[in-house]
């Protein structure tokens, strides 16, 4: 039996982690003085003031006024500088390649966006446009200085391969493919992954420990956060809360099986019943959407009715299985039909959810818009830096 060796944390090891832990405390809550910076990660003043000068020599944080304090010296206020670095973040939805460039502290520069038919994913099609929106959108900001890509996928992501299912990707290589494109660093994750991490970082869920974000497109999938911390599951897979069965020998679903959540209130399936009670119906699913949406007929209303209710039965599942504070509702279709159908989701999901843990479960919808998925994938990079304690290196391949 092996003996575990413990490597002996060295000096640089303690300034490393110090620099993150002044980096985090400063991202999360600026501007920030010395003072308040010590209080809440514990460091003395000495180690603050010697972590600070290090960050400020190497231009990431930056003096940004002062504060008057009780009876003494003003109190200069820091903050990360936002022109440090950019750094970008990707949305490989199913109606749509978004891409947007973002600086330090995730205000958009830029951005582009390049449509697609829904279900039709040619992955040379996904990259050449992945690569694309990244030049245009570099060349418009400006930018020169990138820390890296952050990129949303509809699926599983393993070392560097994206397995999507619902899309027709089995290991699809796009990792790869993009390097053969830029050198920047790329970080891939699923989609729903992002749009958590988003809403926990700046949104609905921030400063939440155990939250469930429920994404609502064209496709459906949840973001697990327990502890604080994201649940990734054995190899990258938790969260595909749209393939879990409500209905033995169901509608048929994209991944081939029946009766998955999917196929029940992903956006295809609510236009699906909208067009089957109701002529004109745009074409395109986000105007079918808002048309159902503002429709005050009685077959509107009895789609919405449905909708809500296996939604609220998918939110009861999520709450019997995780126990959140929170849930939270977003995508584009789960914001879209959210503000009509909230109050009977929460109803429904109280009839099948067990009491105790739904009386101490909120159910809300996102705050950071339909776009947040290439704004999550953008905290990638700037996760990765902040655990660094500001300084650069680069993830290894297919890792986040």
């Amino acid at each position: 039996m092996g003996v575990a060796v413990h490597r002996k944390l060295t000096v640089r090891d303690l300034r490393a982690a110090n620099r993150a832990r002044v980096l985090r405390a400063l991202y999360f809550d600026q501007p920030r003085s010395r003072q308040e910076i010590a209080g809440v990660t514990g460091l003395s003043q000495a180690s603050v003031s010697t972590v600070v000068g290090e960050l400020i020599s190497d231009g990431v944080v930056v003096e940004a006024g002062q504060v008057d304090s009780d009876g003494g010296r003003p109190r200069v206020l820091l903050r990360v500088n936002p022109a440090f670095a950019a750094v970008v973040g990707v949305d490989v939805g199913e109606t749509h390649v978004l891409v947007e460039v973002f600086d330090l502290t995730l205000q958009r520069l830029a951005e582009a966006t390049f449509p697609m038919e829904p279900d039709v994913h040619s992955v040379d099609d996904v990259a050449r446009r992945v690569l694309e929106g990244l030049d245009r959108c570099l060349a418009d900001s400006g930018v020169g200085d990138v820390l890296g890509v952050g990129i949303g996928v509809p699926g599983q992501v393993e070392h560097g391969l994206v397995y999507a299912q619902t899309v027709g990707w089995h290991g699809v290589a796009l990792e790869r493919m993009l390097k053969d494109g830029t050198d920047l660093p790329l970080f891939l994750d699923n989609g729903a992954n992002t749009l958590g991490q988003a809403e926990v970082w700046f949104g609905a869920g921030r400063g939440t420990g155990d939250a469930v974000v429920a994404l609502i497109g064209s496709g459906v999938g949840a973001s697990v956060i327990a502890g604080g911390a994201l649940y990734r599951g054995s190899s990258g897979g938790a969260g595909e809360w749209g393939h879990t069965t409500i209905a033995l020998d169901g509608r048929p679903c994209r991944c081939g099986a029946h009766g998955c959540l999917e196929a029940y209130i992903g956006a295809s399936a609510v236009v699906d019943r909208y067009r089957a009670v109701k002529s004109d119906v745009p074409a395109e699913q986000e105007a079918a959407l808002a048309a159902l949406v503002a429709d005050g007929s009685r077959e509107a209303r009895n789609v919405l009715a449905e909708t809500a209710r296996y939604t609220g039965v998918g939110i009861g599942n999520l709450i019997n299985l995780f126990n959140p504070s929170q849930v939270i509702v977003g995508g584009w279709a789960g914001l879209l039909l959210g503000p009509r159908i909230l109050d009977d989701v929460r109803a429904e999901a109280a009839r099948h959810a067990l009491h105790r843990p739904f009386e101490q479960a909120s159910i809300t919808l996102c705050e950071l818009g339909p776009e947040s998925v290439a704004l999550g994938a953008a905290t990638l990079p700037v996760a990765e830096f902040l655990a660094a304690g500001g300084v650069r290196r680069r993830a290894p391949i297919g890792v986040i």
